[in-house]
C-alpha cells in the first residue's frame, strides 16, 4: 500500500494530519521520519518500532482511531492515491481475481484506501483491544511483516481457496522479499535500491507508478 498505491508512507501522512491538529510534536514527526527510512533500507526492528508507536494508544477507544482515520483520509491521503495503481487494482478486479491490500499497517489505515478503490480484503497488522473496546498498546501477533506477511496471507488464501503460488504481488520494499518469493508473479514498484538490484537479476518487472 504504500509508495505503491499511495505516493507516500502513510504514517507520514498520519503524523501530519496530528501534527496539524496540534496532537504531535516536530519530535514525533523527526521519529516517524527515522522508521521511515529505516523501513526503506531493510534495518528496522519493526515489532519493537510497532510496540513504540503504539504505546499512545494504550486506552483509547477504538472508536476513536476508526474517527481520526475517516476525518484523515479525504483530506491527507486520497490526494496520495496513485492512477497506475487505480487502474492495476481495476484490471484485477475486471478479470475476477481476489484482490487484497496486503500492508503492515492497521485495517484504521488500510480499509479507507481499499473502500475507495473497490478492494473488499485488506491483510494487515492487528491491534489488541480490551473488554472494553480500548487498545491495549499491544499487537496481535504475528505484525503483517516480513515472515508475519506471509503467514497473515497464506491463512487468507487458504481460507479463499488457493494458493500463493498461483498470486500477483506488488511491493516496493526489500521487506517484502519473502512474499516476493513465495508468489508467481511478484511486481516491483517503485523500489528501494535493494529490491531494484534484486529484481533486475531475477528478471522481475519493474514498474514506476
Amino acid at each position: 500500500m504504500d509508495r505503491t498505491l499511495l505516493r507516500v508512507d502513510s504514517a507520514r501522512l498520519y503524523t501530519q494530519f496530528r501534527r496539524d491538529r496540534g496532537e504531535a510534536s516536530l519530535l514525533d514527526a523527526l521519529r516517524v521520519a527515522l522508521w521511515a527510512t529505516q523501513y526503506t533500507l531493510g534495518v528496522i526492528d519493526a515489532p519493537k518500532v510497532a510496540r513504540k508507536a503504539l504505546e499512545g494508544f494504550r486506552g483509547r477507544a477504538e472508536s476513536w482511531l476508526e474517527a481520526s482515520c475517516a476525518e484523515w483520509f479525504p483530506k491527507y491521503v486520497l490526494p496520495e492515491l496513485q492512477q497506475a495503481g487505480r487502474r492495476a487494482v481495476k484490471e484485477h478486479r475486471d478479470a475476477g481475481d481476489f484482490v487484497a491490500i496486503v500492508t503492515g499497517a492497521t485495517r484504521y489505515v488500510a480499509e479507507p484506501v481499499a473502500a475507495e478503490l473497490g478492494i473488499d480484503h485488506v491483510i494487515c497488522s492487528e491491534l489488541e483491544l480490551d473488554a472494553a473496546g480500548c487498545f491495549t498498546g499491544r499487537l496481535i501477533e504475528p505484525l503483517c511483516y516480513g515472515p508475519g506477511k506471509i503467514e497473515r496471507t497464506a491463512k487468507v488464501a487458504a481460507q479463499e481457496g488457493f494458493r500463493l503460488e498461483e498470486a500477483t504481488f506488488y511491493s516496493d520494499s526489500i521487506t517484502d522479499l519473502p512474499l516476493l518469493e513465495a508468489v508467481k508473479e511478484p511486481v516491483i514498484i517503485n523500489p528501494d535500491r535493494r529490491l531494484r538490484k534484486i529484481a533486475l537479476r531475477r528478471g522481475w518487472p519493474i514498474e514506476a507508478w
